[in-house]
């Protein structure tokens, strides 16, 4: 399953859960009996925790849930306008905007400049 070894040649992050797993099957079980097994099933949790993260994954992604709902619950004072946003920051150069995008153009048609 776990070859012990990660990517810089050490240890993998995961090999000492898998030593403990191991050992907790070498203590429980001999090859008449298995049901010692289940003795190690919260050992067995951890290192399938430690290889793919989904107890993590799931609580981050709870957390993300709890903290947009506070946030809908009580919006923020001073968050800023789209036009605040629009504007990179610029509050109220509405003008400044205007000019960027060219569409407040003082150049005559007549002056060629």
């Amino acid at each position: 399953m776990a070859s012990g070894y990660g990517l810089s040649g050490g240890p993998s992050r995961c090999f000492p859960f898998w030593q403990e797993l191991l050992a907790c099957y070498v203590v429980n079980t001999n090859t008449d009996d298995v049901t010692g097994a289940k003795k190690c099933v919260p050992a067995l949790e951890d290192y399938y925790e430690c290889l793919h993260h989904r107890k993590e994954k799931a609580r981050a992604i709870e957390l993300q849930r709890a903290y947009r709902r506070a946030e809908a619950a009580h919006p923020r004072e001073s968050a800023p306008r789209p036009g605040a946003i629009r504007n990179l920051g610029l509050l109220d150069r509405e003008e400044d905007t205007k000019d960027v995008l060219g569409t407040n153009r003082s150049i005559t048609a007549g002056n060629g400049k």
